[in-house]
């Protein structure tokens, strides 16, 4: 083998070793700050009620959702071209497979133990969490396993894990004909579910099948809407976020960015007085524009505006941003949203709703949840490392593939 022919499979080897070892640790970073906010909404505190849509009419799980994508169009986006489809189809439903046994061991914790402790404790908070499977226990086991039934806090991971069903076929797509045939669609499904599209689809199953899960049991998350967030994460992280960041960190898109979250803010917040008396939130046009299920337009304005917002200040938020325990635990994001809801569910058995519950009981809670979610996260980082440690001292013994190449040359 030739001199030239070596050097060329070292520098391809390099370029892939080194795309690999590109990190962005403020996005690990933002993850894990999302995870805190998702985390300190579901727990049964008052805090909850200042991490929900802090900055505006936008949740943690709206940024939850995109920059998963953006973390999975990076990682096997990029890859899809030496890997080919059917390996990173593997990989990724795979990945889905894994979700979906966290799913079950959520589901059968809840199913026993929360179940167990609603009916003894007679806590609203855990039968309103497992009303559906209280009254059709039979049923909601098969449906739930069929992430149709969707109890109260286990909607995003069946989501989630349609989003990486679905994945191999978008990141095909995208490469081979263009990103406008994914995009595109998923617009126009996402527009469609502005208008009822769920329902109409769960009216005619209900005709034809004599389906019998009710439509609110089955997640509070329209699949149709919240599609158009994963298409264009996906997008962005395949390469395209730079480029979207150049066009729209101008400038002119800046300052308009920020008077538009400016007034999103003050709306949220009621901080005009006429606003106190007609929130813009309330009533049927306000649930059209502003509700978070169905993602509806003025939501998605006021993320896009964040959005850019955070892309023109990125090279300096990242500098305080990626410290260590944010990092961590963005790193195990899935992990540790399995996880928190656990401590969801032991919260709730413990201090119910939260509403009159003493303030130490509620900062115990928040203690405890985030040193146990923290300690989970070193501990899966650590094994990690330790996994990759042991691949490559066994690397290390055995001839590479260039040291063949070597001998033979």
């Amino acid at each position: 083998m030739s001199r030239s022919v070596l050097l060329k499979m070292e520098s391809r080897n390099g370029k892939a070793a080194r795309e690999r070892s590109q990190r962005q640790p403020e996005l690990d970073a933002l993850r894990g700050l999302l995870l805190i906010g998702m985390t300190l909404t579901h727990l049964p505190t008052h805090a909850s009620l200042y991490a929900y849509q802090p900055f505006g009419f936008v949740a943690a799980a709206e940024g939850f959702i995109l920059v998963s994508a953006m973390l999975t169009g990076r990682i096997y986006g990029r890859t899809l071209p030496s890997d080919g489809i059917r390996v990173v189809a593997r990989r990724l439903w795979e990945r889905a497979a894994k979700l979906y046994s966290y799913h079950l061991l959520l589901l059968l914790v809840a199913f026993t133990v929360v179940a167990f402790l609603a009916v003894k404790q007679q806590q609203p908070a855990l039968q309103g969490l497992l009303d559906f499977y209280l009254a059709h226990r039979g049923l909601a086991v098969v449906s739930s396993a069929l992430l149709i039934y969707c109890p109260p806090l286990l909607d995003i991971l069946p989501m989630y894990i349609v989003f990486l069903l679905l994945t191999p076929a978008a990141l095909f797509i995208g490469r081979r004909w263009g990103w406008r045939y994914v995009l595109a669609p998923a617009a126009l499904l996402w527009v469609a579910a502005q208008f009822g599209l769920r329902e109409m689809i769960y009216t005619h199953l209900v005709q034809w099948t004599g389906f019998a899960v009710p439509l609110q049991n089955m997640g509070a998350f329209n699949l149709y809407a919240w599609q158009f967030l994963w298409a264009v994460g996906l997008w962005l992280g395949t390469g395209a976020s730079e480029r979207v960041a150049e066009r729209f960190t101008s400038r002119a898109s800046v300052i308009a960015a920020l008077v538009v979250a400016v007034a999103f803010f003050i709306m949220r917040y009621q901080l005009i007085p006429y606003l106190a008396a007609h929130p813009v939130d309330q009533g049927e046009s306000g649930l059209f524009l502003f509700d978070k299920w169905h993602l509806g337009i003025a939501r998605v304005l006021n993320f896009t505006a964040l959005g850019i917002l955070f892309a023109s200040a990125r090279s300096y938020v990242s500098r305080w941003m990626a410290i260590e325990p944010l990092v961590v635990l963005g790193q195990s994001s899935l992990e540790v949203f399995s996880v928190h809801l656990l401590f969801c569910f032991a919260a709730l058995a413990w201090i119910g709703d939260g509403i009159g519950s003493p303030f130490r009981d509620q900062a115990s809670v928040i203690v405890v949840t985030f040193t146990g979610l923290y300690a989970l996260a070193h501990y899966r980082l650590e094994r990690k490392r330790q996994a990759k440690a042991r691949v490559t001292e066994v690397r290390l013994v055995k001839p590479t593939e260039i040291d063949f190449a070597r001998r033979a040359a």
